[in-house]
């Protein structure tokens, strides 16, 4: 497989994560209510903590699907055919 393919399977499976893991470790009690702001808005929505965990669970299941398709575990061609 191309490095495109490879980047864009990586980016994929990394939006598909990313959106899973979003409303993990979200408090929505907030203690003082702004007017014209979102009551259901976190306080905190610690988006760092998300990425990093994203980039290291995406990276994970990533090689688990190169190493499959690299050793014709997993071959849609074949599946195909």
């Amino acid at each position: 497989m191309s490095a495109t393919g490879l980047a864009i399977i990586y980016i994929i499976i990394w939006w598909v994560v990313f959106f899973a893991i979003l409303p993990i470790d979200v408090n929505r009690n907030k203690p003082i209510k702004i007017e014209g702001e979102d009551p259901g808005s976190p306080e905190n929505p610690k988006m760092l903590k998300k990425f990093l965990y994203c980039t290291v669970i995406t990276t994970v299941i990533f090689i688990i699907i190169y190493l499959l398709i690299e050793f014709e575990y997993l071959n849609l061609r074949n599946m195909i055919n």
